[in-house]
């Protein structure tokens, strides 16, 4: 995509982030829930949408707002909890919704955007040039990172008074969190990325897991606690 239509779209998509009666959130709703108990179906539905709108990312917000909102909303919880006050859980709202999330996905959805653009499309003879869609990846980042939110921030959080201890239950109940919830993220981006039909090798993007499996084994023999970690950093 052209640099300046890139730019424009961009600009639409924060447009449209406001313009809350003509989002779809029902729609957001839906992928949400399909993304825990069927991701094939939200991709499906994702290849008729290009057939349809001609692009592979969505043109809706709401998904994204909708995060954001349950991401803000956990930050409370977790501000109550921790005592944080007024301007702690807003900086606790800010750093989860654009940093734990925009910004990450940000650098996430560029990796993958230039590693796949060079080294994993596949241009077809007699057919127009294809490419990945940076808000694609973007899109694939955010579909990934809901399952991650609902594990290692809902789900840990009525854990914390099981993961903050020391021993082997709270040291597999944290990791497993954890483990599940990076081995769903790896998961649900190669569904993403196999629905392209331009792309080779997609399964590259289930490789990491087997890292995952080994690092996982190795903290448990170290006793090394992740989630007692994470919130040791986020409250110390």
């Amino acid at each position: 995509m052209p640099r300046v239509n890139r730019s424009a779209s961009i600009a639409i998509y924060l447009r449209r982030m406001m313009q809350f009666p003509q989002m779809d959130f029902e729609f957001a709703l839906w992928q949400m829930l399909y993304l825990l108990i069927s991701p094939r179906r939200v991709y499906r539905n994702i290849f008729y949408h290009k057939q349809t709108k001609n692009q592979w990312a969505r043109d809706d917000p709401a998904f994204v707002v909708l995060l954001l909102l349950f991401i803000s909303v956990t930050a409370v919880a977790y501000g109550i909890v921790y005592k944080l006050g007024v301007l702690g859980t807003l900086n606790l709202i800010l750093f989860m919704g654009f940093v734990d999330f925009l910004l990450v996905g940000a650098v996430v959805a560029t990796i993958v955007w230039f590693g796949s653009n060079n080294y994993l499309v596949q241009q077809q003879i007699h057919s127009a040039n294809q490419a990945v869609e940076w808000a694609y990846c973007f899109d694939v980042h955010c579909n990934a990172f809901f399952p991650v939110f609902l594990i290692t921030y809902v789900l840990q959080f009525f854990f914390i008074p099981i993961v903050t201890q020391s021993g082997w239950m709270p040291l597999f109940v944290g990791n497993t969190l954890y483990m599940a919830a990076i081995t769903y993220y790896f998961y649900v981006t190669h569904l993403g990325y196999n629905v392209l039909p331009f792309l080779r090798h997609p399964e590259v993007f289930l490789f990491p897991i087997s890292l995952l499996l080994i690092l996982y084994a190795v903290s448990l023999v170290v006793w090394f606690n992740v989630s007692k970690r994470v919130l040791n950093a986020y409250f110390p």
